[in-house]
C-alpha cells in the first residue's frame, strides 16, 4: 500500500532533496520534492500529504518550524520529520513543541529513513482501519447511521425509536436494494433485546425442505443426510429477533407453519416431537406486493394480517434523490479504504450522473456502481466518464407536456391523487411534496373524493 502515501521533500540543497526523494521512491512511495518552504505550502494546498520531511534552514523568508507550522493549520493529521545539520537539545525541543512528529541529521542515512517512514505508515493504516471500523460498527448497530436527510426517512427512524422494544411483528416492504436489512438491524439494535441475538435468514435462498430445515431445525435421520441433530434459526433467535429476508417467497405450507409459530411461538423440528418454544420477536421483508399475493391466493391471508402489525415502507433512491450525494460520498471513503484506492471524492458532473440514473438496483446498484469506477478510475476524483458503464441516464426527469382536454381541477387531482399513492396515504409527506399544509390537502382530497 506504500503507493497510496504521498510524502514531500523540502530542503534547499539539490542533492540532498533528490536523494531522499530517490531514496523513498523506491520504497514504493508517491514522492514529490520542492526547494522552498513557500513552494511547498503551495503544494500542501492541492495536495493533502502524509508525510513531510522539511529542512530546518531554508532561505527564502521562511524556515522549516515556520512552513511545518503553516502545513499543520492545513492539514493536522499530516506527519512533519524536521532535518537538520545541527542536532542541539534546543532544536530538538522546539520542533516537538511544534508539532514534529520526529526529527533527523544530516548527513541522512537511507536505512534510518525507511524505518522511520515505515513505522509512521503503519500507525496511519492502524488509525485509518480503527476509523472505518467504528463508522461500520456505528453503521450496523445504530439507525442514526443509516444515511438520509430524506423526510420520509426520518419519519422511518421516529417510527423504529417508537416501537424498537416492543414485542410486536414488523413487516418492511420495499424494492430490492433499499436497506431492508439495515432497517431490521436498526430495530433490534436500537431496542431492549440489543443485547441479543440478530439472526438474518433469507426466504428466496433456499428451496422448501432446506428452508424448513434452516428456520425449524431436524432430528437426527428425519431425511438423508441429517446425521445429527440441528438446531433451527428459530430456536438459534431465542431471546432476540429473527429477520426473515424475502417471506413472499416461501411455499404454502411454510407458510401455514410460519403462521402457527406467529400465533403460538411454538414449533416442532423437522422429524421430531417435542415442541419446543421461544421467544423471538420476527421482523419481515419482502420486496413484493403481498396484499396483491394475498387477492391473487398466492399468500395466506391469515398470515399477512399476522406480519402486517406494523409496516414499513421504504422509498425507493430514485424517490430520495437528494441522498444520492451523501451515500456516493459515504461510500467512495469506505470502499477507497478497503481497496487501497487513493479516490477522495467524485466531481459536479458525476454527481449529477448519479442524480440523473434511475437505480432500478437502488442503494445496493449505487454502492456496485461505485465500487466498480473506483477500481477503474485513474484519477483521485470520480468523474462523469467513470460511470459511462451505466448507459444514458433513465430517471423521470423527462420534458413534461400538459395533457389535452384536461382541465386545471381534474389536473389537480390527478396530481394530488399520483403523489397520495406514492407516499402510501401519508398525508404530512404528501402535503411536504406538494408544498401546501395538511388542512389544504385534505380539502382538495374530500372536494375530489380522492380515495386515501
Amino acid at each position: 500500500m506504500n503507493q497510496h502515501w504521498n510524502i514531500l521533500v523540502v530542503d534547499d540543497e539539490e542533492i540532498m532533496r533528490e536523494s531522499m526523494a530517490a531514496w523513498l521512491r523506491e520504497d514504493g512511495y508517491t514522492v514529490d520534492a520542492v526547494v522552498s518552504g513557500r513552494k511547498a505550502i503551495e503544494k500542501a494546498v492541492a495536495i493533502n500529504y502524509a508525510i513531510y520531511f522539511i529542512d530546518l534552514k531554508m532561505p527564502g523568508g521562511i524556515d522549516g518550524i515556520e512552513t511545518m507550522m503553516e502545513i499543520r493549520k492545513l492539514h493536522p493529521e499530516a506527519s512533519v520529520i524536521i532535518i537538520t545539520a545541527y542536532a542541539t537539545v534546543d532544536t530538538a525541543i522546539t520542533a516537538m513543541k511544534e508539532g514534529a512528529q520526529e526529527y533527523i541529521v544530516k548527513p541522512c542515512n537511507p536505512e534510518e529513513i525507511s524505518l522511520l517512514v515505515s513505522r509512521i505508515i503503519k500507525v496511519k493504516n492502524l488509525q485509518r482501519e480503527n476509523v472505518i471500523l467504528r463508522k461500520k460498527l456505528s453503521r450496523q448497530y445504530s439507525f442514526h447511521d443509516i444515511i438520509s436527510k430524506n423526510p420520509k426517512m426520518h419519519d422511518i427512524f421516529k417510527l423504529i425509536q417508537e416501537i424498537s422494544s416492543l414485542k410486536s411483528t414488523v413487516l418492511i416492504q420495499g424494492e430490492s436494494g433499499t436497506g431492508k436489512e439495515l432497517i431490521a438491524r436498526a430495530i433490534h439494535f436500537s431496542g431492549d433485546r440489543a443485547g441479543r441475538t440478530f439472526i438474518p435468514v433469507s426466504c428466496a435462498a433456499l428451496a422448501e425442505t432446506l428452508l424448513e430445515s434452516e428456520l425449524f431445525g431436524h432430528e437426527k435421520g428425519s431425511f438423508t443426510g441429517a446425521s445429527a441433530q440441528k438446531k433451527g434459526k428459530f430456536e438459534m433467535a431465542n431471546g432476540g429477533t429473527i429477520f426473515l429476508d424475502e417471506i413472499g417467497d416461501i411455499s404454502s405450507k411454510l407458510q401455514m407453519d410460519l403462521l402457527r409459530v406467529l400465533q403460538e411461538r411454538k414449533f416442532y423440528r423437522v422429524g421430531g416431537t417435542q415442541e419446543l418454544e421461544v421467544d423471538v420477536r420476527v421482523i419481515a421483508a419482502t420486496h413484493r406486493d403481498l396484499l396483491q399475493a394475498v387477492q391473487e391466493g398466492r399468500f395466506r391471508d391469515d398470515l399477512y394480517y399476522r406480519l402486517n402489525v406494523i409496516t414499513i415502507h421504504l422509498p425507493s433512491l430514485r424517490d430520495r434523490r437528494e441522498d444520492i450525494p451523501l451515500l456516493a460520498r459515504h461510500f467512495i471513503e469506505r470502499l477507497s479504504h478497503e481497496l487501497s484506492r487513493t479516490v477522495a471524492d467524485i466531481s459536479e458532473g458525476g454527481l449529477k450522473l448519479l442524480m440523473d440514473y434511475d437505480w432500478p438496483g437502488n442503494v445496493r446498484e449505487l454502492e456496485n456502481a461505485l465500487e466498480r469506477a473506483i477500481v477503474t478510475c485513474r484519477s483521485s476524483i470520480l468523474s462523469e466518464e467513470d460511470f459511462q458503464f451505466l448507459g444514458k441516464p433513465k430517471n423521470g426527469k423527462k420534458e413534461w407536456s400538459v395533457p389535452g382536454n384536461v382541465t386545471l381541477d381534474e389536473l389537480e387531482k390527478q396530481v394530488i391523487a399520483a403523489t397520495i399513492e406514492r407516499t402510501h396515504g401519508n398525508i404530512k409527506e404528501a402535503a411536504a411534496i406538494l408544498g401546501i399544509d395538511r388542512s389544504t390537502l385534505y380539502d382538495r382530497i374530500k372536494r375530489y373524493s380522492i380515495p386515501r
